[in-house]
């Protein structure tokens, strides 16, 4: 019995065992123009398996360079294309420089110890109270969504004295936002729509 585990294994096995088969032939005809002519006739069988990507820019020069792999690289023809060099197949790719950036706190993430730092070179004033109100409101936030039991404006100081080394100490009066007139405007709103609701009641 002739098993697929005793054959040759398939450079490209999405173009499937038959064409590798008319490749490995291709390279036994001796005349050039020939050779030439049947690997014409290989690509355009192989364009035919894949009709989606005909519109595709560049797809007849991939099909000539999946030729050549699976020739590989010993198909002596007039190529239409530059021919490749085996070894832009073969390299590695380079190495993803990952961030090795350490974070104190996981679950506040990193813009979280950004602000931090950016709150510690900023001036005493009302800009630098309503950054500090910002990075409260967040951290706040993030505890709420781990453990409300611990989302304390103590355990949020203490964070934040932390995350910055000593270097920022916070107040309870700090981390409060201020209310800007749209939220006032829009509290009374909502007031006078539940009076009017509980009149009709």
């Amino acid at each position: 019995m002739d098993y697929n585990s005793t054959r040759k294994p398939l450079v490209l096995p999405e173009y499937g065992r038959h064409i590798h088969k008319m490749v490995d032939h291709a390279k036994t005809i001796e005349d050039r123009e020939e050779r030439t002519r049947c690997a014409q006739a290989i690509v355009n069988v192989m364009g035919n398996l894949f009709p989606h990507l005909r519109d595709v820019s560049d797809f007849k020069h991939k099909l000539w360079d999946h030729l050549a792999i699976m020739s590989d690289f010993q198909l002596d023809i007039d190529f239409p294309y530059e021919f490749p060099e085996a070894v832009n197949f073969s390299s590695k790719p380079d190495n993803v420089p990952y961030n090795d950036f350490n974070m104190r706190f996981r679950h506040y993430g990193r813009l979280i110890e950004q602000m931090v730092a950016k709150a510690i070179e900023m001036e005493d004033g009302d800009l630098k109270n309503h950054l500090i109100g910002l990075l409260s409101n967040h951290m706040r936030k993030s505890l709420m969504n781990w453990n409300k039991d611990h989302a304390t404006d103590d355990r949020i100081i203490n964070d934040i004295r932390i995350l910055s080394n000593g270097k920022l100490e916070v107040t309870p009066q700090q981390m409060r936002l201020p209310d800007t007139g749209r939220d006032n405007q829009n509290r009374g709103q909502r007031k006078k729509h539940f009076q009017r609701n509980k009149g009709r009641d």
